[in-house]
């Protein structure tokens, strides 16, 4: 779907939607960086999280694919479905390009009162067709928003007659619509990229659509364009907040894409922040274009593309490219004047993580200390939660017999928890790649738990209950056989619990 990358890209990236080219050979499979519990498609190119609605106990997950290549190309949107978050099945692809152009990204919902005519319960897909002669004409008027629906639960769909339903008014980044009912006016509203700046629509039927307003062109980080929004509302001590989530490209705070978020009002029109501090929601640098799934009642479920436009298009993996991060639950919290978004995986996740169980109490930790052997079986997909009463520096450190290692700590000078994957293995493939990557500790108490999440070729890290957070990639030549902690000031471990996935999540 991004524009602000094509340059990055080779000519074969962006064959045109005739597909004459012949895709470039696919490398040998690597089935050890195949991750278990995140979602990743069977084969090919993959990017942005689109449409994800959850509908009579399935949830569906729609992305930006390139079926042809394993690099980005004309976008479809592949599709795949899950009770329960963690064990996915991918399906036909949903929508293929069309002569209005390629499909980019967009959004899901479920009409239940059809407004749109299509029928009762229809699940509606709003999404931006990008038409790539019409870019070649410098008109900047090639992206547009479209509509397509489903009988059916998502199996098969048909494209709106009527497509475009908002034309561009003169825009050239104009797209990624993520649409939701909202009760206070009435009226479907609509969040949308457009260049520097979010504009926010509304209609009573997902096919007529007024303009309201704009926020955000001078305000918050600016490195690159703004893309996939998401706005919702959240609750925080009996009072709704609205969540204004923007990706950004380039322009994060460890390089390359991140997403930003703002706190704020939303009165059916209007976005007001009550801060306009750069927030991330994530300071790792594989996770970008995250939005929210419609249909899921209190709960706000978020999940992001676990990649970096730096290198997206070069990571070691075959024959597909790329996954979805594990989906995360946000709430809200205050940490003395300031309110912060935060993230943790969802329950189901950890009810997955069953298999060699271990909990382990009052672990000194100076100045190192070897669990490999109270962890018997490790593996490369388990959970790992720990807790102090009293922080202090440390580092968690996954090791191959080739010396490369994963560490993951805490320094208490800088404040900030950070991922170093340096030597973590195969980094050659990218300059951007290799790195020591930190986010800043948001809370203030002494104490501090942290939750990680490990599937093949990443790591998630959920610190503070979730007000900071880091997700990154990592390609070892070898799997990694030992897990040492170290802290030379000293560290205890008031508890420590591992878990790996169960048999049969693939």
């Amino acid at each position: 779907m991004k524009k602000s990358f094509l340059l990055a890209l080779s000519l074969a990236s962006l064959a045109q939607f005739s597909q004459a080219q012949t895709a470039a050979p696919v490398p040998p499979a690597t089935p050890q960086y195949r991750p278990a519990y995140h979602f990743s498609p069977a084969k090919m190119w993959m990017n942005d999280p689109n449409g994800m609605v959850y509908s009579k106990g399935v949830y569906h997950l729609f992305f930006q694919h390139y079926p042809d290549a394993m690099v980005w190309g004309p976008m479809h949107w592949g599709h795949a479905t899950s009770s329960d978050l963690v064990h996915w099945q991918e399906q036909p692809i949903a929508l293929f390009p069309d002569k209005l152009g390629w499909i980019f990204s967009g959004s899901a919902v479920i009409d239940e009162n059809n407004t749109a005519g299509f029928g009762k319960n229809a699940m509606v897909a709003i999404f931006t067709h990008h038409n790539d002669p019409e870019e070649k004409k410098q008109t900047n008027k090639h992206q547009y928003q479209s509509l397509a629906y489903s009988l059916d639960q998502g199996q098969t769909w048909t494209k709106y007659a009527g497509n475009p339903v908002l034309p561009n008014p003169g825009i050239p980044d104009f797209r990624d619509p993520k649409v939701s009912w909202n009760t206070v006016a009435g009226k479907w509203i609509m969040t949308l990229a457009t260049k520097d700046r979010i504009t926010f629509y509304s209609s009573p039927d997902l096919k007529a659509w007024t303009k309201e307003s704009e926020f955000g062109e001078q305000l918050g980080a600016h490195g690159g364009v703004w893309e996939c929004p998401d706005l919702f509302p959240l609750t925080l001590d009996g009072k709704q907040q609205w969540v204004l989530l923007v990706s950004i490209n380039p322009g994060g705070p460890n390089g390359g894409s991140a997403t930003q978020y703002f706190i704020g009002q939303f009165d059916g029109k209007k976005f007001t922040p009550a801060s306009t501090a750069t927030r991330w929601v994530d300071y790792g640098k594989d996770n970008y274009a995250g939005v929210t799934y419609a249909g899921t009642g209190a709960r706000r479920i978020f999940q992001g593309w676990m990649s970096n436009w730096e290198y997206a298009n070069q990571v070691p993996t075959s024959p597909w490219r790329n996954a979805m991060t594990a989906p995360r639950e946000l709430a809200l919290r205050k940490v003395g004047p300031d309110v912060f978004l935060t993230s943790q995986p969802v329950k189901e996740i950890g009810l997955a993580m069953q298999a060699g169980r271990v909990q382990l109490q009052n672990l000194k930790v100076q100045p190192q200390l070897d669990l490999t052997s109270k962890l018997p079986g490790l593996g490369d997909k388990f959970q790992l939660k720990m807790s102090t009463r009293q922080l202090t520096d440390f580092s968690l450190i996954l090791a191959n017999s080739r010396g490369e290692e994963l560490v993951i700590g805490y320094d208490k000078k800088a404040n900030e928890y950070y991922v170093d994957r340096s030597k973590s293995g195969l980094v050659a493939f990218s300059d951007k790649f290799a790195g020591r990557h930190a986010g800043p500790r948001r809370a203030t108490a002494a104490a501090a738990d942290l939750t990680l999440l490990f599937d093949a070729s990443s790591v998630e890290v959920f610190a503070d209950n979730g007000l900071t957070a880091l997700t990154e990639l990592y390609f070892p030549s070898e799997a990694f056989k030992t897990l040492t902690v170290k802290s030379a000031t000293g560290l205890t471990i008031s508890e420590l619990s591992y878990a790996r996935l169960a048999t049969g999540v693939k």
